[in-house]
């Protein structure tokens, strides 16, 4: 006799055979949650170390089976939650934990969408895999989150995770990998222990109701014919239902204290579960008491979720890493005051490292250190080298190199190859290219016709020149794609710039008219209001226009405003016994021979010039004005160079003065050469187009924000500092007042240097900073675009003087350039 089916039957059925085939992850036989015996925060310490002992590390072949699992998770969870949302609306109730999941679904949906990004392919075959326990052929790192999450209910706190790693470790020590993998392991354990919650779920979700839905078969049938209900209880046990808690719990609340109709199907239950030694009251208690579990672990999960996405998981690394508690011991002191993304720099270096050496993590920075006491450098004048990034991301790589027997790839060796020799190979690769570019094109014009020799030659030049253009970018394009960008270490001056490190913000500009007077003393105030520091001062740096005379009728009144806004400024922002803020510098005109014009001396560079020398105690008599108490600017050490249109954003002014004072980017001096030859004595930021404040003209729309290869504001300047470690300076940026006037001061003679920008940055040595981006405005017309253009052109030809040895003197005689690098070469 047929079993009489219905939809709703048919459909519990099929529902239950799918997620029964629900396949386990590991070797268990059953996908049971991830639940194991409860300890307190000691018992957990104890077992991380039972764990440690009983790891061992697989050698060979690794096979990544997290993405997949994580994938086949999120689609049995997506499963499971509109299980839920149609039980819902079709009436039906649903467990305590199956709320928890519905109610949080979203944060399990987000978390999967993060562990998907952080887990690209291949991420984990470079960690250690285990050969051996429940989680053999899988990365130690998840075998211990799992561990972690079994023994406390998936429940995990900031306090519990350090303390069982940081026991784990005293018998095996974690690579950096597996310590910034711990959080992404967290996660996927936690979203396999929800996807085991959530199947038992949905098949304890359907056996109970397929408990109702004879329950309520049979309560119909007393309903019309009691008699008959012998027949739907004959139906039922031809279905052969699973007897489990769900079943057993749903079809005995739902048909007892009904009336002693019901007493001959709940007599039949109880025979087939006598049958099998089982009490039903037992099953009932049983089910209620795995219902508060499973809400408990949902809810646990739910919370460690929450934790995993709020945490600050480098200082869980930080805390945790051995490597990074060895190199905390740099003599220098100068690694704990770095700010962290260096210190995760120099990190990875090691770790790279210890992939071609015998030696780990840990007996590689131990290494470090040892290089660092050597006795043969002891005296003061090699600090350098007693810092422990000086072997990690400096010259003395290929001795760490050496001492710890590295072996490289053959990738790393024609990097090694390449980054020894860049202008070699900067050069040779754009002369090569030069030469085939042209060659094609001149070979089109070869073949066109019979042409006399004369027009040949102008085709010839005109190929190499275009031959050259092409190669130089194509050049600077292969560098930008193969050359990873080295940010430059720095220190960490989130908390405050400390005195030795005090600092100016000077903008050089000019009092033309009162409108720019206001707008400039504003925009001052825009960049105190956000950059406030302690060791911070902002100035204004002036001149007059050039004019025939020496005075002219407004230079009163230009004076007397400017100097009063910065006088209000000062006594808006003073603070009782705190220096002054806000300081204005200005300059009278001086007669220009030359130029046949009243005008401030040497413009620009005079400006900063006269600066520098009224920093350092010198005369103050280039200033006919001087806002501010700047005695306390005495012994300044940095100066921050900015134009009036340069906006500096937030927090960017001690990131530049945090670069600059890193002891590898500190400037080292060759008096023989008069010239910066290690470190930074200018370092360059990143420049980027403002939003135009009024209407964007369609000059500004054409540009699109593209200024092909114009050195000043683009991404040529990144190649050369990729490939060279140099940038070229441009007019803004930070720069070590000692080390610029010891190398530039009084070096330039009068009225021969208009570009002075790039030549400083020669000198003194510039670097690039592409971490840190300021923001100044492009010309919103052709008219202002070609005026900058034309005043960059009039000093390019003085750059040749900083090349060729011989130039002309006022006479038209030759004599020797003594700002020539070519004269300097002995």
């Amino acid at each position: 006799m047929k079993i009489k089916s219905t939809p709703v039957f048919e459909m519990l059925s099929r529902m239950r055979e799918y997620f029964q085939k629900g396949n386990s992850f590991l070797n268990s036989t059953a996908a049971e949650p991830i639940r194991s015996e409860l300890y307190n925060f000691d018992q957990m310490k104890i077992h991380a170390g039972i764990v440690a002992r009983s790891h061992k590390i697989l050698i060979g072949k690794r096979d990544d089976k997290l993405l997949k699992r994580l994938d086949d998770n999120e689609n049995t969870l997506v499963e499971v939650r509109n299980l839920l949302v149609e039980s819902i609306q079709s009436g039906k109730s649903i467990t305590p934990a199956a709320e928890w999941l519905l109610d949080n679904f979203y944060l399990i949906e987000e978390q999967i969408v993060t562990a998907k990004k952080h887990l690209p392919k291949k991420y984990s075959e470079g960690l250690p895999y285990l050969a051996n326990g429940n989680s053999n052929g899988m990365p130690r790192a998840y075998d211990i989150a799992t561990e972690i999450i079994s023994h406390s209910d998936g429940r995990v706190d900031s306090n519990g995770l350090k303390g069982f790693i940081s026991a784990y470790q005293t018998q095996k020590i974690l690579s950096l990998g597996e310590l910034w993998a711990i959080p992404i392991m967290l996660k996927l354990a936690v979203i396999e222990n929800l996807r085991r919650i959530a199947e038992n779920t949905a098949l304890d979700m359907i056996d109970n109701n397929l408990a109702d839905y004879w329950s309520e078969q049979m309560i119909e049938k007393v309903r019309k014919d009691p008699a008959d209900l012998v027949l739907t209880i004959a139906d039922m046990a031809r279905s052969n239902p699973i007897l489990n808690s769900p079943f057993v719990a749903g079809f005995t609340r739902k048909l007892e204290g009904k009336g002693p109709s019901f007493a001959l199907p709940l007599s039949w239950l109880d025979q087939q579960l006598s049958r099998d030694g089982i009490s039903g009251t037992d099953l009932v208690w049983q089910e209620n008491q795995k219902q508060a579990a499973d809400q408990v672990s949902v809810k646990n999960s739910i919370g460690t979720l929450r934790f995993i996405g709020s945490s600050d998981w480098r200082k869980f690394v930080e805390a945790s890493s051995k490597v990074e508690q060895t190199l905390r011991e740099d003599i220098t002191g100068t690694y704990p005051l770095s700010d962290f993304t260096t210190r995760d720099r120099y990190r990875h270096v090691i770790e790279t490292i210890a992939k071609g050496s015998p030696l780990s993590e840990t007996e590689i920075a131990e290494k470090v250190l040892e290089l660092t006491k050597r006795p043969d450098i002891a005296d003061k004048q090699y600090e350098r080298q007693k810092h422990v990034g000086y072997y990690l991301i400096s010259e003395g790589f290929d001795q760490l190199k050496e001492a710890v027997r590295m072996h490289y790839t053959i990738r790393q060796s024609v990097s090694a190859f390449m980054e020894k020799r860049p202008g070699f190979i900067y050069f040779f690769s754009i002369s090569i290219l030069t030469l085939a570019f042209a060659l094609g094109m001149f070979s089109v014009a070869w073949n066109s016709g019979d042409f006399n020799l004369q027009f040949l030659s102008l085709v010839a030049l005109l190929c190499i020149a275009g031959g050259a253009h092409l190669a130089i970018s194509f050049t600077n394009w292969l560098a930008t794609i193969s050359i990873s960008p080295k940010i430059l270490p720095r220190l960490d001056f989130s908390k405050g710039i400390p005195d030795e490190f005090r600092t100016l913000v000077t903008i050089p500009t000019m009092l033309s008219d009162k409108n720019e007077i206001e707008e400039n003393v504003e925009a001052l105030e825009v960049r105190f209001l956000a950059n406030r520091e302690r060791n911070l001062h902002f100035s204004l740096l002036t001149d007059f226009t050039d004019s025939d005379s020496e005075t002219k009728p407004d230079d009163v009144s230009f004076i007397n405003l400017v100097s009063e806004s910065i006088q209000q400024l000062n006594e808006k922002y003073a603070k009782p016994g705190q220096p002054d803020i806000f300081f204005l510098f200005h300059r009278p005109r001086k007669w220009n021979p030359k130029e046949n014009k009243w005008m401030g001396y040497e413009r620009k560079r005079g400006k900063l010039s006269a600066l520098n020398e009224l920093l350092r105690g010198k005369d103050k008599k280039d200033f006919s004005h001087i806002i501010g108490d700047y005695s306390h600017l005495i012994n300044i050490k940095y100066i921050i160079a900015l134009d009036s249109d340069t906006q500096l954003p937030r927090d960017a002014a001690w990131k530049l003065i945090a670069t600059m004072a890193h002891p590898l980017n500190r400037a080292v001096y060759d008096g023989r050469k008069n010239r910066v030859v290690q470190g930074y004595g200018i370092l360059q930021p990143r420049i980027a187009s403002d939003f135009p404040k009024n209407d964007t003209s369609l000059y500004l729309r054409l540009q699109g924000d593209m200024k092909g290869v114009d050195p000043y504001t683009r991404a040529s300047s990144d190649v050369y500092q990729d490939i060279f470690a140099e940038g070229s300076f441009i007019g803004k940026g930070i720069y070590d007042v000692d080390i610029f006037e010891k190398v530039v001061g009084g070096l330039f003679p009068e009225n021969r240097i208009l570009s002075h920008d790039l030549l400083e940055g020669c000198y003194t040595r510039s670097g690039l900073l592409s971490d840190i981006v300021l923001y100044e405005n492009n010309p919103s017309n052709y008219e202002a675009d070609i005026k900058r253009q034309h005043r960059w052109i009039r000093g390019d030809w003085q750059i040749a003087a900083w090349i060729f040895p011989f130039v002309k003197d006022e006479k038209g005689k030759f004599v020797r350039n003594r700002l020539s690098i070519l004269s300097r070469w002995k």
